[in-house]
């Protein structure tokens, strides 16, 4: 009997070892942190679905909405273990949270991944009178302040992509936020605004329906849809290098203290999904960019939105939270 006991006690220890060297040895759950059905919802349901065709476990994709840009989500999955098993679906815009009150935690307390992104567009209704980027800018800078613009809230990745092309240009617009991009782009078509600042996902049923006019893409590329190119911003204005290109970040993260295992395999499998096809065909049928960055890459990149985004919310008195006091460098 004791000789069995031994042998069982001993079974188990090996067993425990084996299981804690070999992640993941059970399912892992995804909490995203806006709703299903928007874009980093639907974007870590694909990027899951190909991981965990690189993985033993199936992935599972909840949604933990609520909070300030994204909090209740971060918060959640901030209190579950570090082993892994809880990973958080999120994008550029919950690098905000911090200094909006929703949590007191540098953005570097995640370990991120980034699927990708979709340019934004600066586009006009379909019976605007500007038909290029120059004509829009320069009434602008004719009548300063006097143009309505549409973008997400304030210090939105959307609002600052606006305010870089004022600064790129020289031209002044009249802001108006919308709580998102549906109400903003539908603002432009009302005609209650004259232009709108979203990203090329999220037009491309109105510009190919015929109801949006895309101006200029907001980044150093151009842009295709159906027959159309877009033409970049940047052929236009010789400055605004200097403030753009600031580009949506879509993807998940794993706490930065899980062991260097855990990121191991998660790098492994995310690595073979993003490099398949099933990725490069989503991403082109959805007008997305994909990243593929992931570790100390992507936290660089998070790190750079998050000091332009709290920064300029600090600046507009949008902020309920210092950057400084939180140790967010200027940019």
């Amino acid at each position: 009997m004791k000789l069995a006991l031994t042998g069982l006690v001993a079974a188990i220890a090996m067993t425990g070892s084996a299981y804690a060297q070999d992640y993941p040895f059970r399912d892992i759950t995804t909490a995203v942190v806006w709703g299903a059905g928007g874009g980093t919802d639907t974007i870590n349901r694909m990027i899951m679905a190909e991981m965990e065709k690189e993985l033993p476990v199936s992935i599972n994709v909840i949604n933990q909405t609520g909070g300030v840009a994204g909090s209740n989500g971060m918060v959640y999955v901030m209190n579950q273990p570090d082993d892994g098993y809880t990973l958080v679906g999120l994008s550029e815009s919950n690098v905000t949270a911090a200094v909006q009150g929703g949590w007191d935690k540098k953005f570097d307390f995640w370990y991120p991944f980034i699927v990708g992104g979709s340019p934004d567009l600066i586009s006009v209704g379909k019976d605007s009178p500007y038909n290029t980027i120059e004509e829009l800018v320069e009434a602008a800078k004719a009548e300063p302040g006097s143009i309505p613009a549409a973008a997400s809230g304030a210090g939105s990745i959307h609002h600052l992509n606006l305010l870089a092309i004022e600064q790129g240009s020289g031209a002044t617009f009249k802001f108006v936020p919308y709580k998102g991009s549906a109400p903003g782009q539908e603002a432009a078509l009302a005609g209650e605004v004259a232009l709108v600042v979203t990203s090329l996902a999220e037009q491309a049923p109105l510009i190919l329906g015929g109801e949006l006019k895309p101006l200029a893409t907001l980044t150093p590329e151009s842009a295709k849809i159906g027959d159309m190119e877009i033409p970049s911003a940047f052929d236009s204005f010789d400055g605004l290098d200097k403030y753009l290109p600031l580009k949506q970040a879509i993807g998940f993260a794993v706490h930065a203290s899980a062991s260097d295992d855990v990121k191991a395999a998660l790098g492994a499998a995310f690595e073979k999904a993003i490099a398949g096809e099933t990725v490069a065909t989503w991403a082109a049928e959805n007008y997305y960019d994909v990243g593929g960055q992931y570790g100390d890459e992507a936290t660089a990149l998070f790190s750079k939105l998050e000091s332009t985004f709290a920064w300029t919310l600090h600046e507009l008195g949008a902020a309920k939270v210092d950057p400084a006091t939180l140790g967010i460098e200027k940019p």
